[in-house]
């Protein structure tokens, strides 16, 4: 379990950084499986676990926290006996997953509020909290128009417009990354989901950044919502991830050289609020 969740995150199978998060914290539980000689080889084997999953994708801040956060608390629980580490290490999994999962909860009501009957807007890539403050805005009836772009080269926004597509009362279109300055005239707000803030930066996938200067130029609100796990104090410096040229050109490059960053990052003066699940902080 812990093996395939660390190839699955090398190779980005799942797009939104929460689900990531609760998935590496779900693949620890394959230690309490294991048989131990005693608790101390537990509890590094839990660490090193930890290390592994962490450094899958060491961008993801929200996997950073979450492994973190498990292995304080493992720590902290001071296990005398292989079996209450197991305990402890299972009820840190099931606090950090509830606190990721309510957490996207909360930031997705909080954030259907800023949502109005009528209103379009436009998303980028893929955003599980997105979709459901999308729902929950809908489910009370609003209406909404919404453009997704394509986020090239994965191409994760296609499965954000099939997922609002299912959605009654949410009309989306597809647009590809380089239209967003067309369409950004017609829209309400700017609504996108973070990968995570460190300091007065926003790190979240390529191609936010130009939409969130132009969105600035043209005056349309602009929205970033997610869980608080994603909000980093101290501790973690981020890491750009570069994806294989393959992504961008199936075809061998001749003479020329093929850059594909997987985020970039943006100054938070660019944005009208971040929310969370404490709610919104304006700029």
């Amino acid at each position: 379990m812990i093996d395939e969740t660390v190839a699955e995150i090398e190779e980005m199978q799942t797009h939104s950084s929460s689900v990531v998060a609760v998935k590496a914290a779900r693949a620890l539980s394959e230690l309490t499986g294991r048989e131990y000689a005693t608790v101390e080889e537990f509890v590094r084997d839990v660490e090193r676990n930890s290390s592994v999953l962490r450094r899958a994708n060491p961008s993801h801040a929200s996997l950073y926290n979450v492994h973190r956060t498990i292995t304080r608390e493992v720590e902290e629980a001071d296990p005398q006996t292989v079996e209450e580490g197991k305990a402890a290490l299972t009820a840190a999994i099931d606090r950090v997953i509830e606190r990721i999962d309510g957490g996207k909860k909360r930031a997705a009501a909080h954030t259907a509020d800023y949502l109005e009957d009528g209103m379009t807007i436009l998303t980028h890539d893929y955003s599980s909290t997105v979709n459901a403050a999308i729902e929950r805005a809908v489910d009370g009836g609003v209406s909404l128009s919404v453009y997704v772009t394509e986020a090239r080269p994965r191409l994760a926004g296609r499965k954000t417009a099939r997922k609002l597509a299912a959605i009654e009362g949410v009309e989306p279109t597809l647009i590809v990354d380089s239209a967003s300055g067309t369409y950004l005239g017609e829209c309400d707000c700017v609504l996108m989901g973070m990968d995570c803030l460190v300091g007065e930066t926003l790190y979240n996938r390529v191609g936010t950044y130009p939409i969130a200067a132009t969105a600035a130029d043209l005056d349309v609100p602009m929205y970033v919502t997610g869980s608080g796990a994603k909000l980093i104090d101290g501790g973690f410096v981020f890491e750009n991830e570069y994806r294989p040229a393959s992504e961008v050109l199936l075809e061998p490059a001749e003479d020329f050289a093929i850059e594909n960053p997987m985020y970039d990052a943006t100054p938070v003066r660019l944005l009208d609020a971040i929310i969370t699940d404490d709610g919104a902080m304006s700029f």
